[in-house]
């Protein structure tokens, strides 16, 4: 197999699969990362190892775009184990704060160990001597310490694209030092927020007793020497450019104004832009404005709001309920409010190509991002972005790692139902030079930092490590 100078290890492949034969069966998966990347990519003959989506399919590695891929096998049962348990019914709602209840099944620690050692393996064999390995989230914790063991001449990055939990809540998980001791075969560790840098680093003094300071964390390797390790912040962001530029196209900003008539012309529409999950205080949102109309601050006359919740981890068991809760709630609010002319809430339980989602952007007046917990939150920024026009009001958790980028925003702690609604009542009432004024700035901070920013700024933290014989790609 070729060998790569840089490689990105991440759960899934950056394609997906459109049929089961023929030419051009792959396309390009949409995402920030893959934006991000595809340049680095080409720039130094890389490789992408990953998951190809579908159980149980044995690919070989196969060029795109310009690009190796190197498929990992999953069978079903590594599906079910290793994703759908430990990493997203163990670690997502532990690192989410605990809003849903974490479940600690050993054979899904067995299969995420065992799952891990095949992504590690496939990066070890996909790369050259003295590459760059950059591995992606929390999937793979394991990684970085397994492929430094196998590979001890490789610069290896890990970035955590979700929050990183406070040390009382982390130290509930029962493999809590081997996934520090995973995490920390990497030179350069990064992280949404500082904050999640900081409990990284409390996590690694306190059940590891390694030294952290600014500098860095003092790692022992087993020859008894010590190696120097970073943890730090590199907040992600969006391809602001592509935003603009489908937000500026006549045929989008038809559609938004298609958008708003379909929905009778109301003065304000309300937008929600979420995956379907927990995290995400969808049903936080829903409960706020049902109670705006019930106490008549708002009328359905006047008044849309627009939630579109794309399908997420429909097999796990939060999942399955959180949609009959939030359907039902949706069916409660709207039995009581709609008219013959006008509905309360507009419900989409499906996902939406990027030129849709950016005239939802135009049509909606605010935009609701009450996130309990959130990395970042990149709907925030592409909202931002979207607005060409410098209108529109963007109510922004201050438990989303947006929150420390778009200050102007109106900041709100999703939990407080009541601080919720005056949030929404004084965005409905917002005056335009107030709204132009809190937009701009925002969109100025979206602009100076793109993903490419990010994807440099992570890149060349991680260049300083590269030592003596050591080749890499340039940042």
């Amino acid at each position: 197999m070729h060998k790569a100078e840089f490689v990105v290890v991440a759960n899934r492949l950056p394609v997906d699969r459109v049929s089961d034969a023929g030419e051009g069966e792959w396309r390009r998966s949409p995402g920030g990362l893959v934006t991000a990347l595809e340049p680095v990519m080409k720039k130094a003959d890389g490789a992408w190892v990953g998951w190809a989506g579908q159980p149980d399919v044995d690919l070989d590695p196969f060029e795109f775009d310009g690009t190796m891929l190197v498929p990992v096998t999953l069978s079903a049962e590594d599906v079910e184990l290793y994703y759908e348990g430990f990493s997203n019914d163990t670690i997502w709602p532990l690192y989410h704060d605990v809003i849903a209840e974490p479940r600690y099944k050993r054979v899904w620690w067995e299969s995420y160990v065992r799952v891990n050692r095949r992504f590690a393996q496939a990066a070890a064999d996909a790369a050259e001597p003295g590459a760059t390995v950059w591995v992606q989230d929390y999937q793979l914790q394991l990684v970085p310490r397994m492929l430094r063991d196998l590979r001890p001449d490789l610069v290896i990055g890990y970035f955590h694209h979700i929050p990183f939990p406070a040390y009382g809540l982390y130290s509930q998980l029962p493999w809590r030092r081997q996934v520090l001791e995973g995490l920390l075969g990497a030179d350069v560790i990064g992280f949404q927020r500082v904050a999640d840098a900081g409990n990284f680093a409390r996590a690694v003094r306190r059940q590891l007793r390694y030294e952290t300071k600014a500098s860095g964390i003092v790692v022992p390797e087993k020859d008894g020497t010590t190696r120097r390790a970073l943890a730090k912040a590199f907040p992600i962001s969006i391809d602001a450019t592509s935003y603009i530029e489908l937000a500026h196209r006549d045929d989008v900003q038809a559609r938004a104004r298609e958008i708003r008539e379909s929905l009778g012309n109301p003065k304000r529409i309300f937008l929600g832009v979420d995956r379907l999950d927990y995290t995400k205080g969808i049903r936080h949102r829903l409960k706020a404005f049902g109670e705006l109309l019930t106490d008549e601050k708002l009328s359905v006359d006047d008044v849309t709001l627009v939630q579109v919740a794309s399908p997420s981890r429909e097999r796990v068991a939060a999942y399955i309920q959180l949609r009959d809760e939030i359907e039902l709630t949706v069916g409660r609010i709207n039995g009581d409010f709609d008219t013959m002319g006008h509905t309360a809430i507009r419900y989409l339980h499906q996902a939406y190509p990027r030129e849709e989602m950016v005239a939802l952007f135009l049509a909606a007046d605010v935009m609701l991002v009450t996130a309990l917990r959130d990395g970042m939150n990149l709907v925030a920024k592409e909202y931002v972005a979207s607005r060409v026009d410098n209108r529109g009001v963007l109510i922004l958790s201050e438990f989303a790692g947006a929150a420390d980028e778009l200050g102007t925003a109106l900041r709100v702690n999703p939990h407080d139902i009541e601080g919720l609604k005056e949030a929404m009542m004084r965005a409905v009432e917002m005056a335009p030079a107030e709204q132009g004024r809190r937009m701009r700035a925002a969109r100025r901070r979206v602009l100076e930092h793109s993903v490419e920013d990010w994807s440099r700024e992570f890149l060349e933290a991680l260049a300083q490590f590269h030592g003596a014989g050591r080749s890499g790609v340039d940042a």
